[in-house]
């Protein structure tokens, strides 16, 4: 008897501990469906006062790039440049895109060219930390380097200055997910499938 007493209580104290479990988990959830739902936009669209800024950031701060940043947001690549990285940027100063053809920056810019300026945008993208001085030792050993679009960019030493994909780097910044070198030139990659220049 004393043994039916106790599973009787038993089940009687277990019946309510999950009970009172399952309310706790229920207000939870009623909790969670009543919050308002944000969109999200990716890492491009985080701020904080804390984080140094990122390649991204970075451009838009700088008048140099408006041309750049006008065709990373067309080509819907800035969660690419904003990506913890390590990630190196050969960003084409507004000089540059004005070196292409006539109308180029234009009709690329265009919807349903979305695909192609993407291609070439992130053919301006190594997912690697490539300093000035990683740089020298690639152009040492004849290596090229691997950018985000397949392709293989050739770097060069002329005198003092680095080249990459037949590009001077004008200028180089570090930035929180890696670093920017500043260049002259678009690099559009060629058609052939493995190398750029």
């Amino acid at each position: 008897m004393k043994t039916n007493k106790f599973i009787v209580l038993f089940v009687l104290v277990l019946s309510f501990v999950l009970s009172s479990c399952g309310n706790k988990q229920t207000d939870g959830v009623k909790q969670m469906a009543t919050e308002p739902v944000t969109e999200s936009h990716g890492q491009s669209t985080v701020i904080d006062g804390e984080s140094a800024a990122n390649a991204l950031q970075v451009a838009q701060s700088l008048d140099d790039f408006k041309t750049l940043v006008v065709a990373i947001k067309a080509a819907g690549v800035e969660d690419a440049v904003v990506n913890a990285g390590p990630l190196t940027i050969f960003a084409p100063v507004n000089s540059a895109f004005d070196k292409l053809p006539a109308g180029t920056v234009e009709t690329l810019l265009k919807p349903e060219n979305k695909a192609k300026l993407a291609y070439i945008l992130v053919n301006h993208v190594a997912p690697a930390n490539y300093t000035i001085e990683t740089l020298e030792k690639s152009v040492e050993k004849g290596r090229k380097l691997y950018m985000a679009s397949g392709k293989y960019l050739t770097v060069e030493k002329k005198g003092e200055e680095i080249f990459v994909g037949g590009s001077k780097i004008l200028k180089s910044v570090k930035v929180s997910n890696g670093w920017i070198h500043v260049i002259g030139d678009v690099l559009v990659p060629s058609e052939d499938k493995s190398e750029n220049q």
